[in-house]
């Protein structure tokens, strides 16, 4: 079984926000993107082997996907304090077929059982944008 992450997005309200600020983060960091978090996954072995993706949920829906290519360091300001860890991910934002999810801290483990199917996948997904999709399902008309 894959193990994911899920990870709320602060500060975006839509999926192609995410993306514009990403795009600018690959030109400012050398065509690499990452997302630092305090705490370390204790299971990076089983992310990385299984082919684990971070899910980012958006205005409470999960909402894209991006693959995991591995976990570094993050530098600190205070040489005294643990260093971050750098989520290191792949450029391409997937969407998924918009699914519910209430609000936390930090991220969680999420299991391939309980992801979203990417957009493309779902039926009839690929012809709808990501907040119409949103719209039907909450609607329980998808």
């Amino acid at each position: 079984m894959t193990l994911h992450l899920r990870k709320l997005c602060v500060g975006v309200d839509r999926l192609d926000e995410l993306a514009a600020w990403q795009t600018v983060r690959l030109a400012e960091n050398g065509g690499r993107i990452w997302h630092a978090t305090r705490n370390w996954p204790r299971r990076q072995a089983v992310i990385l082997d299984g082919g684990g993706s971070l899910y980012w949920i958006i205005r409470g829906q999960m909402a894209a996907r991006q693959k995991i290519l591995g976990f570094e360091p993050a530098p600190t300001r205070d040489p005294d304090e643990a260093p971050y860890c750098r989520i290191l991910l792949d450029p391409a934002l997937v969407p998924t077929e918009p699914w519910p999810h209430r609000p936390f801290q930090g991220w969680r483990y999420l299991t391939s059982d309980e992801a979203p199917p990417d957009l493309r996948d779902a039926a009839g997904g690929a012809d709808l944008p990501a907040d119409l999709a949103a719209e039907l399902k909450a609607l329980g008309l998808w």
